[in-house]
């Protein structure tokens, strides 16, 4: 069973992946707004969102080694794998996913920061459904949930990182709301949380 995270809070993603946790995916969903038309009304018409899921990979000095998002689909190292850009939202589940082997992420990499940026500047009390989730792939289980819409007047948010301690994965939701348009608008944000 899911948990519904809320900031800060901590889990190990070998506890809660069963044992064992090898390769995880991070899921982002959102809906496409309709927008109103003519005295409020919906006028069948939806307002495209872009939102973009990131990873960061950081090492101990707190330097980045390497960045997953819509300008680079794949880690240098192969670790770490992106779906593609969605720029509409359109469809059921996952609109972007970001695939994360643990066992090959080098082992200078100590942290993954995954981030989620509205590239088309909507802010998050504007988005439908939007939500991020992140899966257990041995099983397709989900392992943790954390929920976007409703998220006030801001265009980005640093979900959460999954960091190395006493070598075993373990998972810290931040949920800390910034603003900017990709990852590096919000890198002053992420830093503290590293």
């Amino acid at each position: 069973m899911a948990i519904s995270l809320v900031k800060g809070q901590k889990i190990s993603l070998e506890k809660e992946g069963g044992g064992g946790l090898s390769r995880i995916a991070m899921g982002l969903g959102w809906d496409a707004v309709q927008k109103k038309g003519f005295m409020g009304f919906f006028s069948g018409r939806t307002q495209e969102i872009d939102l973009d899921a990131t990873c960061i990979m950081f090492d101990t000095a707190k330097n980045i080694i390497d960045v997953v998002w819509f300008r680079q689909l794949q880690s240098k190292d192969g670790s770490i794998q992106h779906s593609g850009d969605n720029r509409t939202g359109a469809g059921d589940g996952d609109d972007e996913t970001i695939f994360v082997d643990l066992s090959r992420v080098p082992a200078n990499v100590t942290t993954l920061v995954f981030t989620i940026n509205s590239f088309t500047g909507q802010t998050f009390d504007q988005i439908e459904n939007a939500f991020c989730r992140l899966v257990n792939l041995s099983n397709h289980q989900e392992i943790a949930r954390y929920t976007l819409s409703g998220g006030g007047k801001v265009t980005a948010q640093i979900m959460s990182k999954v960091y190395r301690h006493n070598s075993e994965w373990k998972m810290a939701a931040i949920g800390e709301p910034a603003n900017g348009r990709t990852f590096q608008d919000i890198l002053p944000n992420i830093v503290p949380h590293l």
